[in-house]
């Protein structure tokens, strides 16, 4: 019941000025009749503080993204995983994210340039504008006073150096080195240490020690010296590929002196190298260990280690492994590993499927560029991208990709200025990106209509999804 004088006031004012206040029913409806109501709203950013990626499709927002500055807040870890078809920008988007990072004083990145052409990397131009000499491995030019990196450089922790050899056995045998076989690489490995002082130990003092085994090594076991003569023979003939073999040149002496791994931008130029070949592992394990006890320092400076091709890193059991403690000890000094690989199936089908299962889980940040529907889905699946995003991939253009930021994900269109594009859309750079191949109008209808083809899809996609079920609007 309401009150008497409550009642007589509501009447007098409905009298002299109407009715002021009425009831509103509800009002039965779907959320894609109602979504001009309710106008739809862009998924929130990453922040503004970093380097800028481009824009999001969808509300046209800057994307800002930076693994040091989001690292330990939106992310778990700073390192980054690209994937995509060749065509597609992967090329244009780590040439232009290396640039843009430079331009902080804290930053310092290495690059494992793993192809290109006319004699040269890919990232040849862009070092060479830096004023920066790639680290080109070659071992026909190692062989006429090239670069040389040293597994046994004191600069390297013998329990490093141990480590490295240990890597580059198994990796090119397919298998891991029985406790025989162990035995006598270590052994090897300490006299020679032990030994030779006035120089840098070199690959030829392991596979001669190997050969020639002492007799004191022996008798510290009490076996007989013919034993650990054999027990070496097979570790001998492996390590002798880098001395005398296809790979001779490269690693069979002192580091090469005026290396400089002070500079902001460090590439090593591997094109010369059969991509398809057992050396390209090989290279990345030595490359790799070099750079954990020579470059990784606790100097607060943030560093980036890109990899491309790095099919060839996770594909390989043991090299997957050495750089999966990398990734873990590099969290820690503030290290990003950037890994680009072409499909997610050539590494989670592949020997190493454990060891890049544990990789990807650390890839806190995943970009997706077009690949077709079957390696979509395969690539959703096994990232757990959501629904929307894995039907979305297959129609994305050049330079369009899907990000995923530990679970923030939003479709990006990357943008390059005109001061980076030399830089980025080389002749060498065709095979990653089509945009050397339009005239700049072109390019732009191009971008509008990949936008207008985005947005129409997820339209689309949303009244598929809400058009069936119904809310309650008050």
């Amino acid at each position: 019941m309401r009150d008497p004088l409550t009642a007589l006031t509501d009447a007098f004012t409905s009298f002299l000025f109407g009715k002021v206040e009425t009831t509103r029913l509800p009002v039965r409806t779907s959320t894609g009749q109602a979504q001009a109501v309710y106008l739809p709203t862009a998924a929130p950013g990453l922040g503004d503080s970093g380097v800028i990626i481009g824009r999001e499709v969808y509300s046209g927002k800057g994307y800002i993204y930076d693994p040091f500055q989001l690292y330990g807040q939106q992310l778990p870890a700073p390192h980054w995983l690209v994937l995509g078809e060749s065509g597609n920008g992967k090329s244009a988007l780590e040439k232009t994210y290396v640039l843009r990072q430079l331009r902080f004083r804290d930053r310092q990145v290495v690059v494992l340039d793993a192809q290109g052409e006319d004699g040269v990397g890919e990232w040849n131009l862009i070092a060479e504008k830096m004023g920066i000499t790639p680290i080109r491995l070659d071992p026909m030019a190692a062989l006429d006073h090239g670069i040389r990196l040293n597994p046994l450089d004191p600069a390297i922790t013998t329990t490093g150096q141990l480590a490295l050899l240990r890597t580059i056995i198994e990796v090119a045998m397919g298998h891991g080195l029985d406790e025989r076989s162990g035995f006598a690489l270590k052994v090897a490995h300490s006299y020679v240490n032990e030994t030779i002082v006035e120089r840098q130990p070199v690959l030829s003092d392991i596979v001669e020690q190997l050969r020639h085994p002492e007799p004191e090594s022996a008798e510290a076991m009490n076996v007989a010296i013919e034993d650990v003569r054999a027990w070496g023979l097979d570790v001998a003939l492996v390590l002798d590929r880098l001395v005398d073999g296809d790979l001779r040149g490269m690693f069979d002496g002192p580091t090469t002196v005026g290396i400089d791994l002070d500079a902001p931008l460090i590439v090593f130029d591997l094109s010369h190298i059969d991509r398809n070949s057992i050396a390209m592992p090989i290279l990345m394990a030595i490359v790799g260990v070099w750079l954990e006890h020579t470059w990784i320092r606790p100097d607060r400076k943030k560093r980036i280690f890109l990899v491309e091709e790095a099919w060839h890193i996770i594909n390989s059991p043991f090299v997957a492994q050495l750089f999966q403690r990398l990734l873990k000890f590099g969290r820690r000094l503030g290290l990003s590993f950037v890994a680009v690989v072409h499909h997610l199936s050539d590494v989670i089908d592949g020997a190493a499927a454990k060891e890049a299962a544990a990789i990807l889980k650390m890839a806190s940040t995943r970009t997706i560029y077009a690949q077709k529907a079957d390696e979509a889905r395969a690539t959703g699946r096994a990232l757990g991208l959501p629904r929307w995003a894995v039907e979305i991939i297959p129609t994305l253009t050049p330079g369009i990709a899907v990000w995923d930021v530990n679970g923030n994900v939003q479709v990006v269109k990357h943008l390059v200025t005109e001061t980076e594009r030399p830089l980025v859309f080389t002749d060498r750079a065709m095979t990653e990106s089509s945009s050397d191949l339009l005239s700049h109008d072109a390019l732009r209808a191009a971008e509008r209509e990949a936008e207008e083809r985005a947005a129409a899809f997820m339209e689309q996609h949303i009244a598929d999804l809400d058009g069936s079920s119904e809310s309650t609007v008050a």
